[in-house]
């Protein structure tokens, strides 16, 4: 499940409006964005429950604690941040062009993003994952789903040799990953984008493709 089928199941009488609840849960989780961009860091459950308008009493309706709404969070960070790029993508014919952009796109975030909302967002999901590995596991999934298609094209076009398409999404997803989370604390000695561009050209040799810069 994703944040908003575990937030409409916490108790039975959420479960008979799940729609309403959805998008009452999607308020307060909206409202913790709001704080991390205003703050960079975290806050209270009495501060996030003002925030949102609405009691603490119905930010426990939704969310066992403050750890799981971190985790819905980042959750909701990953299907927008993919969502995003799909619509970036969406004019590109060429299934190569459209795995580029998303590899680099994911590492170009970091340009425009808060620095301390990706500090707090980084340690949290490694705090996290020692509590959630199913539920974090599952939400990186969107990132590598997204992946995959454009790699089985890639392969059925002749552009790329990759064996295993699935295996292979997971990695990319992965090291991107982990590549994203480094530079949110470590400024690179390269612009950003060329930071992306080098992560790309990685992954293109893991994927046997050929460089088709210029």
């Amino acid at each position: 499940m994703n944040w908003t089928d575990r937030a409409a199941n916490q108790s039975p009488s959420v479960r008979r409006s799940q729609a309403r609840s959805v998008e009452q849960a999607r308020v307060i989780v909206v409202a913790a964005q709001r704080l991390l961009q205003e703050s960079g860091e975290g806050f209270t459950t009495q501060e996030l429950a003002k925030e949102a308008g609405v009691a603490l009493q119905t930010f426990y309706r939704y969310f066992a604690g403050k750890d799981e709404l971190i985790l819905a969070v980042i959750e909701e960070a990953i299907i927008d941040g993919c969502a995003e790029m799909r619509s970036r993508a969406a004019h590109l014919d060429n299934p190569l062009d459209r795995l580029r952009l998303y590899v680099t796109g994911a590492i170009e975030a970091l340009a425009g993003s808060n620095p301390g909302v990706t500090r707090f967002i980084t340690a949290e999901h490694y705090r996290l994952h020692q509590l959630f590995p199913t539920e974090l596991a599952a939400a990186s999934e969107a990132f590598a789903e997204m992946l995959l298609p454009e790699i089985e094209a890639a392969v059925e076009a002749g552009d790329l040799t990759s064996s295993d398409p699935a295996t292979d999404a997971w990695f990319v997803t992965q090291l991107s990953m982990a590549t994203f989370h480094h530079y949110a604390y470590v400024t690179p000695t390269d612009p950003i984008t060329v930071v992306a561009e080098q992560l790309w050209a990685f992954c293109l040799r893991a994927l046997g493709g050929a460089s088709n810069d210029g």
